[in-house]
This record gives structure tokens, C-alpha cells and sequence, in this order.
């Protein structure tokens, strides 16, 4: 069963997507060993870098396919419906090789010149420090939450820069091999459990001072990169991207849970009906009906959040703080759709949705943890967005 609805395909994505079908079948089948793990097993990533998936918003310059949020969205999608914890590293390693293409040429090239391929794994929360020392910084802190990072190849994360008087100075991101840093295996959750996201640390990292990528610049679409690239995407700015690119797998799993839960009821009676049909029950209709419905609203929500990008991105990177808000609503908004859609058919599996081996409880976990993101957060968003809709400053500067 199939809930979504037809979207134009180009010729370009067509064949893309073909192959994000084909890639989520077989993440589908490895979706408990992935849970197992706690990361994606290297077979999915061979297959991610294989099939050129990976590098969809990744600069062609710098060997990627640099197509647009829509591409992303459908591909993300796609693979989502097979394995959440797989779709959710694809988006990440989406936007981060974006990410990358807003760093200078040359930080571009010490991270793709010698393999297209590269990884990279981000936490952009400045949860480090990073002090001047000679011609580089030196950084240190600890970032949880690197999506994927056990596969990533380089880390762009975050930290604070104090100024001469120990002040809160300026906020930017920078760019190491993951090799300077280290791994600590902890991540250990109820949901998202394939994705890898361990926190990584480090004291006394060397950084040289070109590998520097500044939040303010990002934000306005002004970045040293903004002007090295063909599209431009890499002028769009910094939050409302982040915010859409999380958002996709959380679609492709509910899409994944209603066809699931058509396999489910299937074949199933219900004793309390007289071993009615469950398939033929009203209950039934209404569950997967309104999931669906749910689905196909987040999609619409989505795609309008994609656009606001684009306009935003040919405009240099201006965005009013009341669209911002409005994108960064629209993306907890899906996510709490998709939620509710996967909460209808869960509670429409009854005791039977509990069993491991019902892929219905994994999606249901999965996106509960895909809305507890800062940036998803459906109850503080709705508030900056409401702000911003009276006249109010939206009371954050993370937009």
C-alpha cells in the first residue's frame, strides 16, 4: 500500500529514486541488524556511496550531483520507508556535505580532494571552545549526538571563540578529520537506535585557521563558499536548511508504517468482533485514512519549506525572521504529523504492534526520537512562531 501522492520527477532524479527504492529494500532488510549495531552496517554504506545517493546536495565541484531540497526530500523519503535509522544518516550526510560547500575552496578540497566519497559527521550546537593560538585555533569540547559520525571521514563542529576578555566573543564551526577526534560509544536509545550518533571530544585539536566557517555569515546566506558553486543553494541560509533537513525521514517512515500496517491487518481476525476482518473494520479505515492524510499534509508542508529555501537562496540568502519562523513551523509541524500517524497505527495494532518483529513499534520509536530534536521541537516552535505572527521579536536568534 502506498499513500503518496505523484510528484514530478525529472530525468535527472528519476533514476535517483529508482535506486532509492531499490537502497530501501535492502536497508529494510537489514534493519534489525542496524538496531543491533547501533550503526549502519558498512554494506549500507557502500551501497549510499555506490549509488550516488549520497551525494545529492553535495558541491559539484567537489564530485557531488548538487541538486536542490527537493531531490533531497524524495531520496531522504525513499529510503526512509525501508529503515528510518538509515534515511536519517542519508539526510544528515546530506546537509553536511552542503554544509561543506560553505567553507573556503580550500577547506573544500582537504575534505573531498582526494575522495568524492568523504563522509562528514556534524554537531553544530557550540558546545566547544576553540581559542587563537599562532596562525590556527586550538578547540576542545565535547559534541554529542554525530549522526553517522562512525562512518564519517571529517567533523564540522561547533564552539565559542571568548574574545581578549574571556566574553562570549563569536560562534562559528570548523572543520577536522575525524581522526583528530575521538569517539566515545554511547549510544545507547530507545529510538534512531541505527544511526550512530555518539558523542565525540577532544582536547588541544589543532586547527588551521582557514577551516573556520563563522554561524553569522551562514545565517545570512554570506559564507567564504556562497560564490564557488554553480547553483545557489550554498546561499541559502544556515537554520531553515538545517530544520528541513531533518525532516524527510520521518515522512518516508510513517509512508513505511501504513504500508506495514496494511501487511499487518491482512490476514488478522478479531475475536471481540465475532473474528470479524480486521481488514474490514471501520476502526481500520479510519486509522490508516488519517495517517495517510497526515502523511500526504507533511509532505505539502515540506515541500512549501523547500521552496521558501530556494526563493531565499536566489535572493542571496534574504529571509524574513516571520518566514523563518513559519519554516522552522512548518518542519516541527510535519514531524508531529507524521508522529500522530504512527501513534493511530500503533494503537490500532493493539497488543500485537509491541512484537519486534512488527516494523510498526520501530517506526513509532523512531520518529518519537526524530521529534525530540532542538530544531522539531513542536511545543517551542509553535511559540516562535506565534511571536512572530503578533509582531513580537521571535525571543531567538536560532532561525
Amino acid at each position: 500500500m502506498d499513500s503518496r501522492t505523484a510528484t514530478a520527477e525529472s530525468p535527472e532524479t528519476s533514476g535517483l529514486l529508482d535506486t532509492a527504492r531499490s537502497l530501501a529494500e535492502a536497508a529494510r532488510g537489514r534493519a534489525l541488524a542496524t538496531e543491533r549495531e547501533r550503526r549502519l552496517p558498512v554494506e549500507t554504506i557502500a551501497d549510499l556511496k555506490a549509488s550516488g545517493l549520497a551525494r545529492i546536495l553535495q558541491p559539484a565541484r567537489c564530485g557531488g550531483l548538487e541538486l536542490d531540497f527537493h531531490a533531497h526530500l524524495d531520496a531522504v523519503e525513499e529510503v526512509s520507508r525501508g529503515c528510518g535509522s538509515t534515511g536519517w544518516c542519508l539526510g544528515v550526510f546530506h546537509i553536511d556535505s552542503w554544509l561543506a560547500g560553505l567553507f573556503a575552496r580550500d577547506v573544500q578540497d582537504d575534505i573531498y580532494g582526494a575522495d568524492p566519497d568523504a563522509l562528514v559527521a556534524a554537531v553544530l550546537d557550540p558546545r566547544g571552545t576553540a581559542r587563537r593560538h599562532g596562525d590556527g585555533y586550538v578547540l576542545e569540547g565535547l559534541w554529542p549526538f554525530a549522526s553517522g559520525s562512525e562512518h564519517a571521514d571529517w567533523a564540522i563542529l561547533g564552539a565559542r571563540i571568548p574574545d581578549s576578555d574571556g566574553g562570549a566573543g563569536d560562534e562559528a564551526c570548523f572543520a577536522v578529520p575525524i581522526a583528530d577526534v575521538t569517539l566515545h560509544d554511547d549510544w545507547h536509545v530507545a529510538g534512531l537506535r541505527g544511526t550512530g550518533s555518539c558523542s565525540l571530544g577532544g582536547e588541544a585539536i589543532s586547527v588551521p585557521a582557514h577551516r573556520i566557517l563563522r554561524f553569522r555569515d551562514a545565517a545570512l546566506g554570506r559564507s567564504p563558499g556562497s560564490n564557488l558553486h554553480r547553483s545557489d543553494l550554498y546561499r541559502a541560509p544556515l537554520v531553515p536548511c538545517l530544520a528541513l533537513a531533518l525532516c524527510a525521514p520521518a515522512v518516508g517512515v510513517a509512508g513505511g508504517a501504513i504500508a506495514d500496517f496494511a501487511d499487518h491487518v491482512s490476514d488478522r481476525t478479531d475475536r471481540h468482533r465475532r473474528g470479524a476482518a480486521e481488514i474490514e473494520s471501520p476502526l481500520t479505515h479510519q486509522a490508516v485514512a488519517t495517517a495517510a492524510a497526515s502523511v500526504d499534509t507533511a509532505r505539502a508542508l515540506l515541500r512549501r519549506a523547500a521552496d521558501d529555501v530556494h526563493e531565499a537562496a536566489g535572493r542571496r540568502g534574504r529571509m524574513t525572521k516571520k518566514t523563518r519562523a513559519r519554516v522552522r513551523m512548518d518542519c516541527a509541524y510535519a514531524v508531529r504529523l507524521c508522529r500522530d500517524a504512527i501513534d493511530e497505527l500503533f494503537l490500532a495494532c493493539g497488543g500485537a504492534g509491541l512484537a519486534e518483529r512488527n516494523p510498526v513499534q520501530r517506526a513509532w520509536r523512531d520518529v518519537y526520537a526524530m521529534s525530540q530534536h532542538a530544531l522539531l521541537r513542536f511545543t517551542p516552535d509553535t511559540e516562535i512562531y506565534g511571536r512572530t505572527l503578533l509582531g513580537l521579536d521571535p525571543g531567538t536568534d536560532i532561525l
